[in-house]
């Protein structure tokens, strides 16, 4: 077994990244705070605890390196520019900056351009490796004379940013971004100047335009009209015509003169359209699950009436474009090759969003002795549900994470006891950190006017002094609190502690645009389109992220937390967040299309996205277990993504195998439950033939076996069928579908799937419907759990909405004949009349039949063989409306076998044992047979297919 590694990140620097600024002072604990109220809950305003550090002593004070012209309100922080404000140690220029297709950097006399297209690879194919496109400058762009002490910031957008420089006698702004093959500028005070690393190859130079190479690469100035160029020992520079402004364009590579000269004179037609803004917008539509982003530019024009500019996508944008087409130049970058647009001022893209669960039906916990393992995993978390490591944001976020799952699934199989210890924990954990009283000093938050930013006291890994990972911390509370909003709603209303679950959401990812507490979305890169780590982002390599997976849990808390409450601005941003991020991660931590990562680099997947390029590695371990598993975790409902190319995941679990030298020894249970998403057999095997692995922090037996075990009966994540519900999944096994929805609300729901399929889902309950047809309890006790069929249908069970007489049928449906078969009933091995125990069901769904008066009528053909004191029973239920509730339940008594080999019939002659309630019409309602042992210590063999019938009093 090998030893467990503190699980996160900002222990030591990458080997390729520069050293990470700390610098600053810790601030004294103060004993007694100041206390913000919020609803019920509170926060202080008073420091308790070191505060982010910026540059040196002066971290009072963020805005000393923005301008008078910088946006008001909060600045940004966990950007690919965010070095700009935090700085380098000298406290004067920022670390490299990489927009893609150009990278850039500061300096007192300009700015400094690289396009290196070659990778540097380090490492090996089986260990710890890396692939950087570090700066290596080709250019730098100034004015002449300038000599400015420092640099700052003078503007920003969505992912634009404009760095400014003076001397006290010359002046330049720049504006550079995200996609931009272009850098826009405005200088005073002298003649701009472009310094080249070496001889310029100039391949042209007409009047204000001129093109040359460096190191490969074609650039193009743009001057104002009637100025023009001059070459000189390596520089090239222009008076502008005393007109102050002109840019510098990036060409993507070409095969010919005659090609690059064509894309000089396109890019030339927006050359002095300068980009001023940018701004996403997004609408996501639930009746069709889609989600469309709108990417616009607004520009200004220096000259000329061009309204429109160029600009390049990355593989997650220009892979779902909408409206638009690409030409057919495409720029190298460390996400791949990018595709450009020219003459826009916006582009579009649409994708699905997926759907996410609270958590995955129990349709299989209940097969043979599974249920009595699952409920032994439950019982053994009921007195700790948490079981945290440390008091701090992170490990109390790990905490609440784990007793969430706990809770959910113990709701599901009737636990109440377990379920309410797990929720009374969430409850009075989360109450506690919301709650800021005078003097207290520890888990509590604080928020800070001049950063904006709520930070939690104890924090973890630069959550304080770096403003690191809040999305990572933060994601975990408001997870538990959408779990714990289910079943107490008054706790979640804004007038109690509501307000502080949406401050954790504004601070980590604010989706409020104009809001002066916080920055807009702090943590996601609109356009690159995925979350930053680190704070400052003061790295050679830019700034960087491992697990993407814990970005995705804040994502999908914001779904199920703006669902439950009925806040659909909530709902709809951890929308925008979860698929836009969901795509990049398939393509830029595991590549699935194997077109982004370097050819030599040899990994399927990356530990950690760099601005620069990728490394299979983390901050805090270099085993492959925790470098793959690192962006797995926490498993939750809410990450179905990870299993939306299953021959990936197989791929992704080979690799690890094969690093790893063998099967994993630590951080099983991660891995299998990923491993489940592709080969859930294989999981679950492995999963048995392990029973004393050692859990993940954050994880449990209990959520584990539940998870691993329930994919294998489901199979795997259909993206071929969305719902129009976002708390809804399709999975497949062998063809038949399994369709399931879940509702937090108060009020029953019918979910719609793509392929007209429809669900109806009682209120505060998960359903299902298609190979099985479940309902889980709800706070109010709910309806008990159903054991349902194992293993799964080879094929959709047969429907005949029209037909009364229905066969038990392989894999759990009752329709039409089929062939004969035969399953068994586990063994009673106690007393179970009248109660449901590791049954057999069979269920039928949609129905739609006219009462015909009289009682249910069934030929269950049994079979104990030659075992005596054997009986079976059979309970009938009757769901009218197919809304989750039984109008009408049977239970017959149970038929005592013969010890004589072959078949016997049970039938309704039997007699009943009792029923509740009457029957009517079902209107697209279920029916549902349960089959198990009341008594004996044998099993029962059950023929089915063409032998066991059900007959219903309809027409």
């Amino acid at each position: 077994m090998k030893p467990p590694v503190p699980h996160r990140r900002w222990a030591l620097a990458a080997a390729t990244a520069l050293a990470l600024v700390v610098g600053g002072l810790a601030i004294p604990v103060t004993p007694a705070a100041v206390a913000a109220p919020v609803g019920a809950g509170s926060y202080t305003t008073t420091p308790v605890g070191p505060l982010p550090s910026g540059c040196g002593a002066m971290s009072s004070n963020p805005r000393q390196f923005a301008t008078a012209n910088a946006p008001a309100g909060p600045i940004p922080t966990n950007d690919w520019w965010s070095s700009l404000l935090w700085k380098r140690t000298d406290c004067s220029f920022s670390e490299p900056l990489h927009a893609h297709p150009i990278s850039y950097d500061t300096f007192g006399d300009g700015l400094g351009f690289s396009a290196n297209s070659t990778p540097a690879i380090s490492g090996t194919a089986t260990g710890v490796g890396e692939f950087h496109y570090p700066y290596v400058q080709d250019i730098r762009v100034g004015v002449a004379g300038l000599a400015a002490p420092l640099v700052k910031v003078d503007g920003w957008t969505d992912w634009t940013v404009s760095p400014h420089w003076s001397d006290g006698t010359r002046t330049m702004r720049a504006t550079i971004g995200h996609g931009l093959p272009f850098a826009y500028f405005q200088t005073t005070g002298g003649n701009a100047q472009i310094s080249t690393a070496g001889t310029p190859d100039v391949w042209s130079n007409s009047g204000a335009t001129i093109g040359f190479r460096v190191n490969g690469h074609d650039y193009v100035g743009y001057a104002p009209g009637g100025a023009s160029w001059t070459v000189a020992s390596g520089r090239i520079s222009s008076t502008l015509a005393g007109r102050g402004y002109f840019s510098v364009a990036l060409l993507p590579p070409t095969s010919s003169a005659t090609e690059r000269a064509a894309l000089a004179a396109t890019y030339g037609q927006y050359a002095h359209a300068h980009v001023t803004g940018t701004q996403v917008s997004y609408a996501y539509n639930p009746a069709t699950s889609g989600l469309t982003t709108t990417y616009a530019f607004t520009t200004t024009a220096r000259e000329g009436t061009a309204t429109q500019t160029v600009v390049s996508l990355y593989p997650h944008q220009w892979k779902s474009l909408s409206g638009s087409t690409a030409i057919t130049p495409t720029y190298p970058s460390a996400r791949g090759r990018m595709k450009v647009l020219a003459g826009v001022n916006q582009f579009r893209t649409a994708m699905k969003f997926q759907g996410i669960l609270p958590e995955l039906p129990a349709v299989g916990d209940g097969s043979g002795g599974d249920l009595s393992t699952l409920t032994g995993h439950l019982a053994a978390a009921r007195a700790n549900p948490m079981d945290q490591r440390g008091n701090d944001t992170y490990w109390t976020g790990k905490g609440l994470g784990r007793a969430a799952r706990i809770a959910e699934i113990a709701d599901q199989v009737n636990d109440t006891a377990t379920r309410d210890s797990a929720l009374n924990a969430i409850r009075s954990t989360l109450t506690d950190w919301f709650t800021a009283s005078s003097g207290k000093t520890s888990r509590v938050f604080y928020y800070d006017n001049n950063w904006g930013t709520l930070i939690g006291y104890p924090a973890s890994y630069g959550s304080d002094q770096e403003l690191n990972d809040h999305h990572f911390h933060y994601g975990y509370y408001i997870a538990a609190a959408a779990t714990l909003a289910k079943f107490d709603p008054a706790w979640a209303a804004t007038s109690r502690y509501g307000g502080m679950v949406d401050l954790l959401i504004r601070d980590a990812n604010n989706y409020r645009r104009g809001d002066t507490q916080f920055p807009y979305l702090r943590d996601f890169d609109i356009y690159a389109g995925h979350d930053w780590a680190s704070g400052h982002g003061s790295f050679g390599s830019g700034n960087n992220q491992e697990s993407s997976s814990e970005g995705m849990n804040f994502a999908s808390a914001l779904i199920q937390w703006g669902q439950t409450t009925g806040n659909t601005a909530v709902r709809d941003a951890g929308v925008f967040l979860y698929t836009t991020q969901a795509a990049a991660i398939q393509e830029y931590w595991f590549d699935v299309s194997d077109q982004n990562f370097p050819a030599a680099f040899g990994h399927s997947t990356v530990g950690m996205v760099w601005g620069d390029g990728g490394a299979y590695a983390t901050w805090f371990s270099g085993e492959p277990e925790m470098i793959q598993g690192i962006n797995l975790l926490p498993i939750t409902g809410g990450h179905l993504y990870l299993g939306n190319n299953p021959a990936y995941v197989r791929t992704n679990y080979a690799e690890l195998v094969r690093n790893n030298g063998g099967q994993p020894t630590v951080w099983q249970d991660i891995l299998w439950q990923f491993q489940a998403l592709g080969d859930p057999d294989a999981a679950l095997a492995n999963l048995r033939a392990n029973p004393g692995y050692t859990p993940e922090e954050g994880e449990s037996r209990a959520h584990t076996f539940h998870w691993i075990r329930n994919l294998a009966a489901l199979g795997n994540v259909d993206t071929t069928v969305t719902g129009n519900h976002p708390l809804s999944a399709v999975f497949s096994r062998n063809g038949a579908r399994t369709y399931v929805a879940s509702n937090p609300t108060a009020t029953p729901i019918t979910v719609t799937f793509s392929n007209g399929t429809t669900l109806t889902v009682g209120a505060g309950k998960t359903a299902t419907t298609g190979a099985y047809t479940w309902s889980g309890g709800n706070a109010a006790g709910g309806v008990p759990p159903t054991t349902p069929t194992d293993p799964p249908p080879t094929t959709d069970p047969p429907t005949t909405p029209g037909t009364p007489t229905r066969y038990l049928l392989p894999g759990g449906g009752l329709g039409a004949a089929g062939s004969a078969a035969t399953t068994t009933v586990a063994a009673a091995n106690g007393n179970h009349d009248g109660t449901p125990t590791n049954a057999r069901v069979f269920t039928a769904t949609g129905l739609n039949l006219a009462y015909a008066g009289g009682q249910t009528a069934f030929d269950l053909f049994v079979d104990a063989g030659t075992a005596v004191g054997n009986g079976v029973q059979v309970r009938i239920s009757y769901d009218l409306t197919g809304n989750g509730s039984w109008e009408r339940v049977e239970t017959l008594r149970y038929f005592a076998t013969d010890p004589v080999t072959g078949y016997e019939h049970y039938t309704q002659s039997a007699g009943l044992s009792s029923a509740t309630g009457t029957l009517g019409a079902l209107s697209n309602g279920t029916v549902r047979v349960e089959v198990w042992s009341a008594i004996g210590n044998n099993p029962t063999t059950l023929g089915i297919g063409n032998q066991s019938v059900l007959r219903l009093p309809y027409s």
